[in-house]
């Protein structure tokens, strides 16, 4: 894969402040993980974002996407631009594709919160956004998934403020309908749209 090469485009001062920090949108693959490094002799040969771009030093993901989800992550220089998207009001939607044909009652109960475990505890999630999405236009991707000789899937838009650990596996799991595919398409007002998998492109923020 060639590396991108774009950071002298992404730099924005604040009012604020006299040193420039930086700002981008990235498009995660599946098999990336979301750490530039790793002090894990075990994770050596995974596959880490700094092999998709040639990035400023200092640079770090805004949050998480797992090894297995895809879509839109922000990385930043800026650990108070990173700080006020964590901080649980920005929202985050994803578009999961999941293990069957997802039902009115399931989506409802979605919204309402449902009972995950967050770090062997139960925990009830907070009331969020859920409707079911017909065919979204979405890029290809390089994880297999099962076609429908071996049954149905169907597709949901999960929009959530907070980002337990796999929250929205753990909440369509909960529900009956494990997922299967997962996409990060927006954060707060930035989305996928027009990006492949890989692509980065410089974002301001707003401050």
């Amino acid at each position: 894969m060639v590396k991108n090469r774009f950071v002298r485009f992404a730099h924005w001062i604040s009012p604020m402040e006299e040193t420039p920090h930086f700002y981008f949108k990235i498009y995660k693959p599946y098999g990336y993980v979301s750490q530039f490094i790793t002090n894990d002799s075990k994770a050596k040969r995974k596959r880490f974002l700094g092999m998709l771009g040639d990035f400023p030093e200092g640079i770090m993901a805004v949050g998480r996407l797992d090894e297995k989800s895809e879509g839109l992550l922000f990385l930043t220089t800026d650990g108070v631009f990173s700080n006020s998207i964590n901080k649980g009001t920005t929202e985050k939607e994803y578009y999961a594709q999941v293990d069957g044909i997802i039902t009115e009652e399931a989506i409802s109960s979605l919204e309402k919160g449902v009972l995950i475990r967050v770090n062997g505890s139960d925990y009830k999630t907070k009331p969020c956004k859920a409707k079911a999405v017909l065919n979204p236009k979405l890029p290809a991707t390089k994880q297999k998934i099962r076609d429908d000789r071996h049954g149905p899937t169907s597709w949901v838009s999960i929009t959530v403020t907070e980002g337990k650990f796999r929250q929205v596996r753990k909440m369509t799991a909960a529900v009956g309908f494990p997922t299967l595919r997962l996409v990060r398409v927006r954060i707060g007002t930035e989305t996928i749209v027009g990006m492949d998998p890989g692509a980065i492109l410089p974002i301001q923020p707003a401050h």
